[in-house]
């Protein structure tokens, strides 16, 4: 696979997993295991993931790289609520945490390959005096 696709389907592979989360945040806070009925508040968690759409569409490496630590705080709850709920909310958690991985590594291995094609020097943050 060469560098262009490789850099092309992590994108997507971000974009998709990004968005998966924003659905499923939102369909299991409000309709598919809210802790409420009726849906809760809780779904506005999803808002913090609306940010970075515009930036991965965009193919902007800072957000590449802030989304890859920014997505720990959402696969934490996912494992939390995975063992702490009951079905089927148990079961959308492991969902978000197969989400959040997913998205990790598409964003790591979107960093790794756009970082191969800088040259040493910006890499390092090194300048030619």
């Amino acid at each position: 696979m060469n560098k262009a696709n490789q850099i092309e389907m992590t994108r997507l592979l971000a974009l998709g997993s990004l968005a998966g989360l924003i659905v499923l945040g939102l369909a299991w806070e409000m309709w598919l295991a809210p802790i409420r009925p009726g849906g809760s508040l809780l779904a506005l968690k999803v808002l913090p993931l609306v940010i970075p759409l515009a930036g991965i569409w965009k193919n902007r490496m800072y957000t590449y790289r802030w989304v890859s630590l920014m997505v720990w705080l959402y696969f934490t709850e996912g494992v939390v609520r995975a063992w702490s709920d009951r079905p089927p909310g148990n079961y959308l958690a492991m969902a978000e945490v197969v989400l959040c991985l997913l998205l990790f590594a598409a964003c790591a291995l979107h960093v790794r390959a756009r970082f191969k094609d800088l040259p040493q020097a910006a890499v390092t943050g090194r300048t030619a005096s």
